[in-house]
């Protein structure tokens, strides 16, 4: 006897079956599209997160540098300290010896428009000037960039100070410059720029304490990379009056006397960002704009963010 064969048989028909691959496919893409909107977003934000705490720290660096332009040390005596476990016991070296000068000849020593280099003068400030030459034999005017009105950027700032080691009985005085600039990238791809800074040193020569020969020392450096991924660096000095000295403190016959009573420094930083921050790019006649602390206005039409710091700096060691 045959059994009777079953209609009722369970299954997915071959329309159900792609039905349902084409909902999962649709729910694929929407889990990968919220993926990347999501990953899209936390890389921007943390993108703008290290384009604004890089411009901190860099001024934050630039604030303390400023504030020692023109520092003398005035006052001391020449002493020999030892320390032995917890106590420290300090003897003159000289006991016979007078109070270290008031004056440690540190009357500064005034450049060229020429020789910017050589100048030993507190503060002064290189508007539009990119690089920066340590060799004193050359004539920056053969080697400066100017740079075009078109893509301005950047200022350059030299700051000197004075130091003193009571230690050193044979040199203590010795005088150091700082120097913030700015050079073009070599990734000729996109348009941006570097900070550089340079650290200089000269000692006080004994047998003429009124001159100053170039020293070497264990701290100096030359042209050490900041930051890159630089798009402006802008640097406005204020007199005591709270007005913009024009033109910048210079070491010229126009502007020495400004060397000196220079209050304040307004200093500007604007950074891009590395990757592509805007999904599209900015519509020709609307761009996208970095504004300046002066007339300095800059317009961009690429996908890329910008982001500027801005502080004000006293100065502390400068005045007439």
């Amino acid at each position: 006897m045959k059994k009777k064969e079953s209609k009722n048989i369970s299954g997915l028909t071959l329309i159900e079956i792609l039905i349902g691959v084409v909902m999962s496919t649709l729910m694929m893409a929407a889990i990968f599209t919220t993926y990347q909107v999501v990953s899209n977003s936390y890389s921007q934000v943390t993108d703008r997160a290290k384009i604004s705490r890089s411009g901190r720290d860099i001024v934050s660096m630039l604030m303390r540098d400023i504030r020692l332009a023109g520092y003398k040390y005035y006052l001391g005596k020449a002493t020999n300290c030892v320390t032995t476990g917890e106590d420290t016991t300090c003897e003159m070296n000289n006991p016979n010896e007078e109070d270290i000068s008031i004056s440690d000849d540190l009357i500064f020593k005034g450049g060229t428009v020429e020789f910017v280099q050589e100048s030993h003068d507190p503060l002064i400030i290189v508007k539009n000037k990119l690089g920066y030459l340590t060799d004193k034999n050359e004539d920056v005017k053969n080697h400066e960039t100017k740079n075009a009105s078109e893509d301005m950027c950047c200022d350059r700032i030299h700051i000197v100070y004075g130091d003193f080691d009571a230690d050193d009985s044979d040199q203590p005085y010795k005088r150091y410059r700082i120097t913030y600039f700015a050079k073009k990238s070599a990734d000729d791809r996109h348009k941006y720029y570097a900070v550089y800074k340079t650290k200089e040193s000269w000692q006080q020569n004994k047998e003429n304490p009124g001159s100053w020969i170039t020293s070497g020392c264990a701290e100096c450096y030359e042209e050490e990379l900041i930051r890159d991924h630089l798009v402006d660096m802008e640097f406005i000095a204020f007199d005591r009056e709270g007005k913009v000295i024009i033109p910048p403190p210079h070491p010229n016959k126009d502007s020495r006397v400004d060397l000196y009573n220079i209050k304040t420094v307004d200093v500007r930083l604007t950074f891009r960002s590395k990757q592509e921050f805007f999904r599209y790019r900015a519509p020709k006649g609307t761009p996208r704009l970095v504004k300046g602390m002066a007339d300095r206005t800059r317009e961009f039409f690429d996908r890329f963010l910008r982001d500027s710091v801005a502080v004000t700096v006293h100065t502390r060691n400068i005045g007439l």
